[in-house]
């Protein structure tokens, strides 16, 4: 799923992205920037951490409307800090949420949804 910067996305578009994503994708990261280009050390970082365990994964850019992201993001994880992770459809955290996960041994399972 590639989203183009600079286009005109409204809050609805936005928000059926959004919904579409984390439907239909077991795993799914919502970050700034993309794979080959995180833009915050954040993202890099909850990147780093989900490559490790799962080698499919949906991610999707959210700084060409970091605005009706961050409020379409916020009606399903009650956040609105970037990155956001979603595993079968339920929110899991941000890179701090990931990191502890690991820390503790729990972050393979969680990603596969165990």
């Amino acid at each position: 799923m590639t989203f183009q910067p600079g286009g005109d996305l409204s809050q609805e578009e936005v928000r059926r992205r959004v919904d579409d994503a984390i439907e239909n994708n077991d795993v799914v990261l919502f970050m700034k920037g993309n794979r080959l280009m995180p833009q915050c050390g954040y993202s890099n970082r909850a990147l780093e951490l989900i490559g490790q365990y799962v080698e499919e994964f949906e991610t999707v850019d959210v700084l060409p409307a970091l605005d009706q992201y961050r409020a379409a993001l916020e009606s399903h994880s009650g956040w609105e800090t970037i990155p956001q992770t979603y595993v079968n459809g339920d929110f899991v955290g941000g890179s701090d949420i990931l990191a502890e996960l690991d820390e503790r041994g729990e972050l393979e399972q969680t990603l596969r949804g165990e």
